[in-house]
């Protein structure tokens, strides 16, 4: 192929040769990049969604411009060598061509994991296996992209002598650069390490609902670094993603999105708790927040003037939960209020007589002196 070709250019000036030479790789190449967006856009029709199309589109630049240009050096180098003798030709041909191939692989990760997590809907009520998976595919593309940056930079430098020491270090690890860097981004690196840990353990996942430093709210991103908690205010709670491998905290959607919600009421002694119960399944069966699983109503402690009663009512995830325990606190309240209003909590007193003196004195089992004060002055 190089003799025929060879002598097809022979008596041509050089630059003529070459030129044509260019033009003929850089069509042909640009012909197989075509037909490879071609059939990209063909199983893009046929096993995906709109937007996969688009994701396959943002292939279109990088592969059009890298494999012409690639194809250009590789045909130089094999027909006219000696055009790439020259030092600056060649660090030059092998920066650009690193460059090309960190543009294309970085196109591929992101077109592979955006592909990846689009058939995986997180924005459903069961989303328990969607948010695994969008936790793995994120961190994996953070990981990759990471580890992609690095090699490109060692391959870069390795092309200069005053920098080549450096990227032998990046690649292994070694050399005092490499022992300095390590320390001083120790922190950094254990991150990194609990990221990975993160993304293989997987104690948090996306859109789990934590309770993390005092404050509720929802996993909204996770990085190699910090961890990013939606709160439930709207407020964000950044922590370093080392947190939730160091120290305790709750997770409310660790096996399932599901979860039980806790209302507590105070009343009298007076107050049966079987008209609660009956008046809790009314309340439960005219609303779509309880995914009919639990309803419970206990009398739990006993105070010396109240008793407290908990109910527990379950409900498909956080969010539908809390709405759900004020629904039925709401509710409950007003029940007591209109029923059995005898038995809202109240301060007992008793009355005695002093003896002959006639007068009354009371004795409150109430420890605040303001209140005991107006207590007296009513009774009397």
């Amino acid at each position: 192929m190089r003799l025929l070709l060879t002598h097809y250019f022979e008596g041509l000036p050089l630059w003529v040769a070459v030129s044509a030479m260019v033009v003929m790789t850089y069509a042909a190449a640009f012909l197989v990049a075509w037909l490879v967006m071609a059939f990209a856009r063909w199983r893009a029709k046929r096993h995906a969604t709109a937007l996969y199309r688009f994701d396959v589109e943002r292939l279109k630049r990088p592969l059009y411009t890298a494999m012409p240009v690639l194809a250009v050096f590789v045909a130089i180098r094999i027909f006219w060598p000696e055009l790439m003798d020259g030092d600056v030709v060649i660090t030059v041909t092998k920066f650009l061509t690193i460059v090309l191939i960190y543009w294309l692989a970085l196109c591929a990760i992101d077109i592979v994991s955006v592909s990846i997590s689009r058939r995986h809907d997180i924005t459903v009520r069961d989303n328990l296996k969607a948010r695994r998976v969008h936790t793995q595919i994120m961190l994996a593309r953070r990981l990759a992209t990471f580890l992609l940056v690095v090699l490109t930079l060692a391959a870069i430098f390795l092309l200069f002598d005053e920098l080549r020491g450096l990227g032998v270090s990046l690649l292994a690890s070694a050399g005092v650069a490499g022992i300095v860097i390590g320390f001083a981004a120790q922190k950094t690196l254990g991150n990194l390490l609990a990221g990975i840990q993160i993304a293989i353990t997987q104690p948090i996942r996306l859109e789990d609902a934590v309770v993390v430093e005092g404050e509720w709210g929802w996993v909204e991103e996770i990085t190699l670094t910090y961890v990013v908690v939606r709160i439930w205010d709207l407020r964000r709670l950044v922590l370093p993603i080392g947190y939730f491998i160091e120290k305790p905290f709750q997770n409310w959607t660790r096996t399932s999105a599901s979860i039980i919600g806790t209302v507590e009421l105070y009343a009298d002694y007076s107050l049966p708790v079987e008209p609660l119960r009956a008046h809790l399944l009314e309340l439960l069966a005219k609303t779509d927040l309880w995914d009919q699983q639990v309803q419970v109503v206990q009398m739990t402690e006993t105070y010396p003037d109240v008793v407290k009663i908990r109910i527990l009512v379950s409900a498909a995830d956080s969010p539908t939960a809390f709405d759900l325990r004020c629904y039925v606190r709401e509710n409950m309240v007003a029940f007591i209020n209109a029923r059995y209003p005898e038995a809202l909590p109240k301060t007992r007193a008793v009355v005695e007589e002093a003896g002959d003196a006639g007068r009354k004195r009371l004795k409150a089992d109430i420890s605040d002196p303001a209140d005991s004060a107006a207590t007296v002055t009513n009774a009397v």
